[in-house]
């Protein structure tokens, strides 16, 4: 049985609000993420980017229960 790729967007038009998001978070952390090819960026760096959306994303869940 062939699987479908799981990394399709639910709603594609998020999918410039998830990348502003995450200029955003690089910016935070002090990262150099640009549009386009990002290949150059360490493990690290890259991390730390994701880290923060997650960080991120919890205030926002946790502030939205208050």
């Amino acid at each position: 049985m062939a699987s479908s790729s799981s990394n399709k967007l639910v709603v594609p038009e998020a999918k410039a609000a998830l990348e502003r998001f995450k200029m955003e978070c690089a910016n935070e952390v002090g990262v150099n993420y640009k549009q386009g090819y990002n290949g150059d960026m360490t493990s690290r760096e890259a991390g730390s980017i994701g880290g923060q959306m997650v960080k991120k994303m919890i205030e926002s869940y946790e502030n939205s229960m208050k």
